[in-house]
């Protein structure tokens, strides 16, 4: 998968990686002009403790997320998938821009909610 990645994308010079990850993979990066960096947790850390770059990724899965297609397989077909991975990365990029928040129906002050008597 590296090398397809490597092909579609030339510029790629840097990828970090999680523990999981051997010398052999690093190896392989290294042939085709990757450097691989693998982040492991800080020695002696107990509990939970936010690993460095990690935290970038994880975050931007859980954006994704919020958009019902992506989180589940509902699509027939990768460049639908891949479409919609498009869309929800430009609806966090332009949160993210205007500071503007994700609506949300359980906001109980918003005007728009009918009152029910009784």
């Amino acid at each position: 998968m590296l090398g397809q990645v490597a092909a579609d994308h030339p510029t790629l010079r840097k990828v970090w990686v999680d523990g999981g990850y051997r010398k052999h993979f690093v190896v392989h990066a290294a042939t085709l002009g990757i450097n691989l960096e693998i982040v492991q947790r800080t020695h002696g850390t107990r509990g939970f403790a936010p690993i460095s770059k990690r935290w970038t990724v994880e975050r931007t899965y859980g954006g994704l997320m919020l958009h019902r297609r992506l989180a589940r397989d509902y699509e027939a077909h990768p460049h639908r998938s891949e479409a919609m991975i498009h869309l929800a990365m430009t609806d966090l990029m332009a949160r993210r821009l205007t500071g503007e928040c994700t609506v949300s129906w359980h906001d109980p002050t918003s005007s728009d909610q009918i009152r029910i008597p009784g």
